[in-house]
């Protein structure tokens, strides 16, 4: 299922909640940097939440961002998003 969320090359799939401080300032962060990044709300789209758990052990923890690679990152820097995506 992974890769159906895997973002275009140069932008980012964030998975998130609408209560979640950290997904906010990321989210603040990638639009002044002019990051582009999808926001997948993981209590609005189904199997999402599963899929967040099973990318972080088990653990529904937000932001949780994918990249074009396929590869995954916790609750990352804006400085690892952009050094991982070049």
């Amino acid at each position: 299922m992974t890769d159906n969320f895997v973002p275009s090359p140069g932008s980012i799939t964030m998975f998130s909640t609408t209560w979640c401080g950290y997904c906010a300032r990321l989210k603040s962060q990638l639009d002044k940097a002019g990051v582009r990044y999808l926001d997948i709300n993981i209590e609005n789209v189904p199997g999402t939440a599963e899929l967040v758990e099973r990318v972080n052990g088990g653990n529904r923890t937000v932001p949780t961002v994918l990249f074009p690679d396929g590869s995954s990152a916790t609750n990352p820097s804006l400085a690892e998003v952009t050094a991982r995506l070049g």
